[in-house]
C-alpha cells in the first residue's frame, strides 16, 4: 500500500498554527490592562442583578454615592490569532447590568475583570457562568450564583446566599442568615455575629463553620468523612446551624 502524503498547504497551515500557539503560550491577564474603561449606569429602584459571562468580578457596596449610580470599571486583555476580534460589552437593561466577553477562534486568549460599585441600600444578585466573584461591604441582601468559579465575601452583614456548581465558597461576615451550597468545592464560613440561621452544603468538599460563642441547634453530617462539632448545643436554641457534605470533613466550632 502506498504511503499517504500530506499536501504542502496543509503542512504550512499546521506550521502557522503552531507558531501562533507558541506566541500565545503565556496566558492573558486582565491586570496587564493599564488603561481600564469606566462607565456609570443609572439604577432605578433598590435591586440590581449583575449578569456576567466569562469575567472575574469584584462587587463593592460603596459609600458616598447618594445619586443611585452604579459605577463600573473594566479591565480587558486578549487576542484572537485565527477568528474574529474579541469583543467586550456592557449595558443596563432595567435593573440588570449585563457584562459580556466574546473571545473565540482557533487560537484565542482573553481575560476580563470587572469592578462594580453599588450604592448603599441596594440588594444585589450576581449571576455568572465562568469567573471568580469577590464581594465586600454589603448591609443589604446579597445573592451570588456561579456555574464555575470561587466566591469570597467579606465585611458584610446582610442576608447572604452563595451557590457554585464548581468552586469553593468563603465568607467572613456578620450576617444573621447565611445559605451556602456548592456541588464541587469546600465551604468555609467565619461569622462575627451570632446567626439566626446557617445552612451549608457541599456534594464534594469539606465544610467548616466558625461561630461566636453561643448555644446552637446543630445538624451536621458527612456521608464519607469525619464530623467534629464543638460548639455548645441545645435543640431548643433559636440559632440553627446545618452543615453537611457527601464527601469531606465537617467542622462546626467556636471561633478563637
Amino acid at each position: 500500500m502506498a504511503a499517504r502524503t500530506v499536501p504542502a498547504r496543509v503542512l504550512a497551515a499546521v506550521g502557522t498554527v503552531a507558531v501562533l500557539v507558541a506566541g500565545l503560550s503565556a496566558c492573558a491577564s486582565a491586570e496587564d490592562d493599564k488603561d481600564p474603561d469606566h462607565r456609570t449606569f443609572a439604577l432605578q429602584g433598590d435591586t440590581l442583578t449583575i449578569d456576567a459571562d466569562d469575567s472575574a468580578l469584584e462587587i463593592v457596596a460603596a459609600d458616598g454615592n447618594p445619586s443611585g449610580k452604579v459605577e463600573a470599571t473594566r479591565w480587558f486583555n486578549g487576542s484572537v490569532a485565527i477568528g474574529s476580534d474579541p469583543e467586550v460589552s456592557w449595558s443596563m437593561d432595567g435593573d440588570r447590568l449585563k457584562l459580556r466577553t466574546h473571545c473565540s477562534g482557533v487560537v484565542a486568549d482573553c481575560a476580563t475583570k470587572h469592578r462594580v460599585e453599588v450604592p448603599r441600600g441596594v440588594a444585589v444578585k450576581v449571576e455568572t457562568d465562568d469567573g471568580s466573584v469577590r464581594a465586600q461591604g454589603f448591609r443589604d441582601a446579597l445573592e451570588i450564583r456561579t456555574a464555575d468559579g470561587s466566591v469570597r465575601v467579606s465585611d458584610s452583614t446582610g442576608p447572604l446566599t452563595l451557590r457554585s456548581d464548581d468552586g469553593s465558597l468563603r465568607a467572613d461576615v456578620s450576617s444573621r442568615r447565611v445559605d451556602a451550597s456548592t456541588r464541587d468545592g469546600s465551604v468555609r464560613l467565619q461569622l462575627g455575629a451570632v446567626p439566626d440561621l446557617v445552612e451549608t452544603h457541599s456534594d464534594d468538599g469539606s465544610v467548616s463553620v466558625e461561630l461566636p460563642r453561643a448555644t446552637y441547634k446543630v445538624s451536621a453530617g458527612s456521608d464519607d468523612g469525619s464530623v467534629d462539632v464543638s460548639v455548645p448545643r441545645d435543640d431548643a436554641s433559636a440559632h440553627v446551624v446545618t452543615a453537611r457534605t457527601q464527601d469531606g470533613k465537617v467542622t462546626v466550632r467556636t471561633a478563637n
